[in-house]
Order: C-alpha cells, then sequence, then structure tokens
C-alpha cells in the first residue's frame, strides 16, 4: 500500500491535522478547547491525553465493532448489533478514561489536579466519540491501519489547535482589547480565525 496515494495513509494522517482537524473543522470538543486553553502547559497536557485516548479507543472501538458487531450481526438474521455502536463506544472510552484517570493520578498527579473535571470529561468528549463514529462511515471505507493512523491524526490536530488558542490567548492578555470582547468573545472570534487559516490547507490533501 503507497502511503502517498490519494486516500493512502500519510495522506489521512495530514488531512485529519489539518484540512479536517476534528476541531477547527468539525467544531467537535469545544467545550475543553475553550476551557483548558488558558494556560499553555494544561493545555498541552490536555491535548497529549486527548490525543492518547483518542488513538487507543479508535483501535480498540475498530475491533470491537468489526470483530464483534459486525461478524455478530451474521448469526442474527432479524438483528443488526451495529446499531449498538453508539452504545459500545462511549463504554470503551468511558473504561479507558477511567484507566488513564488512576494512571495519572498516580504518576503525574500535578498534571491530574490541573486538568481537574474536564479529565473525567473527556468520556463525553465528542471529539473522541466523533472519531470514533468517522471511522465507520462506509464512504471513507477504512481499515485497520487507515483507522489507526486518522485517530492519530485526529488527536494530534486537536493538540495543535488547543495549544494555538492557548498561545494566542497568553499574547491576548497583554493587547488592549475593547471590553465587550474580553474572555468568550475574544476566543470565539480567534477560534473562527484559527479555522479559516486551516481553510488554506483545503485542496492539498483530503479523507478518503
Amino acid at each position: 500500500m503507497d502511503i502517498f496515494t490519494p486516500g493512502g495513509p500519510l495522506l489521512i494522517f495530514l488531512a485529519a491535522m489539518f484540512t479536517s482537524n476534528i476541531l477547527l473543522s468539525k467544531f467537535l470538543g469545544m467545550c475543553s478547547f475553550i476551557a483548558i486553553s488558558r494556560n499553555m502547559k494544561t493545555a498541552f497536557g490536555m491535548g497529549v491525553a486527548v490525543t492518547f485516548v483518542t488513538f487507543c479507543t479508535a483501535m480498540l472501538n475498530y475491533a470491537v465493532y468489526k470483530g464483534v458487531l459486525v461478524k455478530g450481526s451474521k448469526f442474527f438474521a432479524d438483528a443488526d448489533l451495529t446499531h449498538l455502536n453508539f452504545l459500545i463506544f462511549i463504554l470503551v472510552i468511558a473504561g479507558f478514561v477511567q484507566l488513564l484517570e488512576i494512571v495519572m493520578e498516580r504518576f503525574t498527579p500535578a498534571l491530574y489536579f490541573s486538568l481537574g473535571i474536564f479529565l473525567p470529561l473527556i468520556t463525553v468528549n465528542c471529539a473522541i466519540l466523533g472519531v470514533s463514529l468517522f471511522m465507520i462511515d462506509p464512504t471513507l471505507n477504512f481499515n485497520f491501519v487507515k483507522t489507526s493512523v486518522y485517530a492519530l491524526g485526529s488527536g494530534l490536530g486537536y493538540c495543535l489547535a488547543i495549544c494555538l488558542m492557548a498561545g494566542i490567548r497568553n499574547k491576548l492578555k497583554e493587547a488592549d482589547i475593547p471590553e465587550p470582547l474580553q474572555g468568550l468573545g475574544s476566543t470565539v472570534i480567534v477560534t473562527g480565525l484559527m479555522a479559516l487559516a486551516f481553510m488554506g490547507f483545503t485542496g492539498m490533501v483530503e479523507l478518503g
């Protein structure tokens, strides 16, 4: 398999990071993106955590979907187990995040407490669930390798976006911003401008 061909792993990775960025093109995971991007260190920690969870849960969910739901449906003529994908994906993500919490609390307590409530909320981060749902889109026709690459690119795209926002927000602290636009107002405007900037990659790489 040539990684440079259209739909190849390298182009899927680049598309997931830029042209189909899970935050700036799909606008998924915006809650944690806006709330955590006040500090670069915390934003980077959140980005790494989301990348790790996205990558691992996408592979687990792919295996469960193809190995259990799809194959299991063949044994039930009147039932399609693939309709359970939404529930199963959430359960897998929730279990994995619980494991991640235990590990972070044990080995990186400072980052664990700085993320606060947003660490367990990774469970309901729609960006992570979105990646698992996109991977089974029949129009994309992802196999295990492409799913892994797409999940890694999406996670790193999230990390890149939240770190860029944290850097911009730190700079904005020194700027003379009109009072009505301070805080959430300027953050939303900057998010829109970042999304427009990432649209500049459109045409270079595309999913599928």
